[in-house]
């Protein structure tokens, strides 16, 4: 059975993938690119004057051949030859020294020539045609469609963790052309619908159990000793928190419950808990811990199979947590959900940063207290006479599965509030495919279902068993893994549950719910006022946090904030304060608040206000610092009076997205606010030009060596529009923290000023941001409109969109810029409604 329905899911996607691949080569060859006669006049004469002597039909030099180039650039062989012309000319390895030279003028020309040129062949061959081909769920749509449908987290499962890494265009994850589907990743849909569906409604009944450990608490071998020797296994310490690389304490098992829970469910777990000496007499520098702060307990799940138990997993979410007392050990209790064949884990989220160092740095401090000092990473001392700050654990109660009255989430997602009912089975798989396809289904949805259902009968399944390899099949089918299937391919409006879908993936990642769904039915949502209200609902309901989060990750490229890490010692904490989540949560905060305001997308360029935690508050050295906690979570703080943040370009998660973790570059900077601010992509350098060198170690600053590099004028054309966005956020180091210079005792000062090619000039980085504001609004919020646009249709924004972006800027400005404004006329325009 598997096997025959594989093959058909396999054979289904094959023919959309056809039918995309076909659609692109159709839309792409309706484009001719148009050229500016005077750039065509001049390449042809520069060429023939100086190159096509030696690179011509018949001699061909170095196996280039010129003779036949000529713009428009219409093919790819021609797209290479001007990136070859580019690269030797700014290399000024062409023409050779003995023959007559361009001018730099002429070689400026030349270069800026072929780089218009190829951007719109680059363009043109890329071209959708202005529609957005059929597009399969990228893997973030995916998990969250199949937590929404089966109405519980997936995340404990790992679902994608094996899939393909998805391919990014742009920062965008959502892109059509980008998400492609191998024959890998069928096998892992197959997979991934199999174990969801048997985890979660094919797993057998079970009464309650309930383990209780009081003893036997093994840890992490290098702390077997100390603890066998003062604790003979009768507690289980966490002494650090995960987010280290020395392990030691960061997770707690149950080294009796190794097997973990016999079948997936709920359950509910205590833990006899206390948190040791958090009034330490021990410098606090030590252990890079709060103090003021009480002690984090946390729940996540380990599975032995799949890696060391004490070492982070790659399914390992946050499932609870809670406050640990301080003068006597209570009881704690959680209720989480855990997958068969996982343990509970407990780690001490806001816990000591390497336990290992800070072990040997109070046994060497504090030697003279102990009656048998001992050096080096022997904690026994410590734990027996000192004042070692950890969370101490004595006792662990696990019970469970516990029974979800009314039956389980799952049962009543897929089935009803009935549950599996075999008389009226075809009805209930017919209902979960309806909502799973986001669409009514036409006969041959149906006949395709009831036939599996039948089949898997006739081979002696159980009539439970035959559903639920049905519901594999639905998860595993193209109108499940694709999204817009009905509107006919000649047609370019949208068709209502199309439109539906495009909406619901946008705003929440999920399928459209039923008043959505209403809307489709009845042909309301075709309507421009019905599509407002609609929209306007979606956005004010908690589920558009999945649109918030989803975009900021595509528009800032958050996503990759991690990738490029910065070295431990040099930003302990960065590590040790989880500074990753806090920097992305200011952006989304601040993006929130735009969008439930209304307020003017001006404040991305700059504020009077941001939001931070007790973290940021840290980080960036602001007065709450001393009065938040972190129970506070975020809050909103003035910087009426600060000018060293403000605006997109003043929060860390920006700034550390956009170096690479050990140094700054104001190209690499530069390059970045030009693509994800003003939407303006400078030309990639030429192949051959070798990488920058952005190191300050030396007696020569980085602007001095840019300023270097820039001499040759076909550099300089690129870095006068490209180094100067960069300069001003040269004021912050690899993580966002400000610098007046850069690190070393004998490192140069930052010089933040700068001046724009259009004669703009600034001094520091707030008047940057005012020269922004002033001269470049417009520009911003274009790039930000055509950023929705893409995000929200799949697709990247060509010519023949300009006109509606222009449009949809127009009336934004009428209304003072505002997000949701942007929002709303992005989400009702023509380009959104269409194919």
């Amino acid at each position: 059975m598997n096997m025959h329905f594989f093959e058909f899911v396999r054979a289904a996607i094959f023919r959309v993938n056809c039918v995309i691949a076909f659609s692109i080569a159709i839309s792409s060859s309706i484009f001719a690119a148009e050229t500016d006669p005077k750039d065509k006049d001049f390449v042809a004469s520069f060429l023939n004057m100086h190159c096509l002597d030696c690179h011509n039909a018949s001699t061909s030099e170095g196996e280039r051949e010129f003779e036949s180039f000529a713009l428009p650039i219409q093919s790819l062989q021609h797209l290479i030859t001007a990136d070859e012309i580019i690269d030797q000319v700014t290399l000024r390895k062409m023409p050779p020294e003995d023959a007559e030279q361009p001018s730099d003028e002429q070689r400026v020309m030349l270069v800026t020539a072929l780089r218009d040129r190829i951007q719109e062949a680059r363009s043109q061959f890329e071209s959708s045609g202005s529609r957005t081909i059929m597009r399969r769920l990228s893997n973030r749509e995916y998990e969250n469609t199949l937590a929404v449908l089966f109405n519980r987290r997936v995340d404990t499962l790992g679902l994608t963790a094996d899939f393909p890494k998805e391919n990014t265009s742009q920062h965008m994850d959502n892109i059509g052309e980008s998400l492609v589907t191998s024959g890998f990743l069928l096998d892992q849909y197959f997979e991934a619908a199999t174990r969801l569906v048997e985890a979660r409604l094919g797993r057998s009944e079970m009464k309650p159990q309930s383990w209780h450990f009081t003893d036997n608490f093994k840890q992490y071998e290098e702390l077997s000793n100390s603890h066998r020797s003062v604790f003979n296994y009768e507690f289980l310490c966490l002494y650090e928190q995960p987010n280290t690389d020395t392990r030691q304490g960061g997770y707690g098992h149950i080294e009796d419950f190794l097997e973990g829970v016999p079948v997936s469910g709920l359950y509910d777990i205590e833990v006899n808990a206390q948190a040791m000496h958090r009034d330490t007499h021990y410098d606090p520098k030590i252990f890079r811990i709060d103090f003021s702060e009480p002690f984090q307990l946390a729940v996540v799940p380990g599975d032995v199979t799949k890696g060391h138990i004490h070492y982070p997993q790659a399914i390992e979410p946050i499932l609870a947590s809670a406050i640990v007392p301080d003068d006597q050990p209570e009881w704690l209790t959680f209720r989480v959900w855990l997958e068969a064949g996982q343990t509970p884990r407990f780690i001490f989220p806001n816990g000591p940063y390497e336990s290992r160092a800070s072990v040997i740095a109070t046994n060497k401090r504090y030697k003279d207290e102990f009656k048998k000092p001992q050096d080096g990473v022997s904690r026994t001392t410590l734990l027996r006479e000192g004042e070692l700050p950890h969370i101490k654990i004595g006792e662990i109660k696990v019970h469970g599965p516990i029974v979800e009255p009314g039956g389980s989430k799952e049962e009543i997602a897929v089935f009803g509030s009935e549950g599996f009912q075999e008389a009226r089975a075809m009805q209930q798989l017919f209902a979960f495919a309806k909502h799973a396809y986001r669409r009514p289904l036409n006969e041959a949805d149906q006949n395709r279902i009831e036939a599996l259902y039948q089949q898997r009968l006739s081979e002696q399944a159980t009539p439970r068993q035959a559903a639920l390899d049905t519901l594999k099949m639905i998860l595993c089918s193209p109108s499940f893994l694709y999204l817009s299937e009905i509107t006919p391919e000649e047609e370019r409006e949208l068709q209502p549950y199309d439109l539906a879908s495009r909406i619901s993936y946008t705003l929440w990642t999920a399928p459209p719910d039923d008043k959505l769904f209403a809307a489709a039915e009845s042909g309301r949502l075709s309507e421009t006022e019905e599509l407002k209200k609609q929209v306007r609902r979606l956005l004010s309901d908690p589920r558009s946090e999945e649109f918030v989060n989803g975009f900021l990750d595509s528009w800032l490229n958050l996503r990759a904030i991690g990738d490029l890490p910065p070295p431990r010692k040099e930003a302990w904490e960065y590590y040790a304060q989880n500074l990753p989540e806090s920097m992305k949560q200011e952006a989304r905060l601040f993006f929130r608040t735009l969008l439930d305001e209304n307020g003017s997308v001006a404040d991305f360029l700059d504020s009077d206000y941001t939001f931070v935690d007790k973290k940021l508050a840290n980080l960036y050295q602001l007065p709450e610092k001393d009065t938040l906690r972190l129970a506070d979570g975020f809050q909103r703080v003035s910087l009426t009076d600060n000018k060293k943040r403000g605006g997109l370009l003043g929060m860390a998660g920006v700034l550390t997205v956009s170096a690479n973790g050990v140094d700054t570059s104001p190209v690499t900077r530069g390059v970045w606010v030009m693509e994800n601010i003003l939407g303006t992509i400078p030309p990639p350098p030429p192949d051959e030009v070798p990488a920058f060198d952005a190191d300050v170690s030396g007696a020569k600053t980085i602007r001095e060596r840019l300023a270097k590099h820039s001499t040759d004028q076909t550099c300089f054309v690129c870095h006068r529009n490209i180094d100067p966005h960069g300069h001003a956020l040269e004021s912050f180091d690899p993580i966002g923290r400000w610098r007046d210079k850069y690190a070393g005792s004998k490192s140069p000062k930052v010089d933040p000023t700068g001046k724009f090619p259009s004669g703009e000039t600034f001094e520091d980085f707030d008047s940057f941001k005012k020269v922004l504001i002033e001269t470049r609004l417009d520009l911003f919020t274009r790039s930000l409109i055509e950023k929705l646009l893409t995000y929200s249709t799949g697709r990247h924004m060509e010519r023949s969109d300009q006109f509606e972006i222009e449009d949809i800027l127009e009336r934004v400005k009428a209304d003072h810029y505002g997000l949701q404004s942007i929002v709303v006329e992005v989400l009702t325009s023509d380009t959104f409604r269409s194919r």
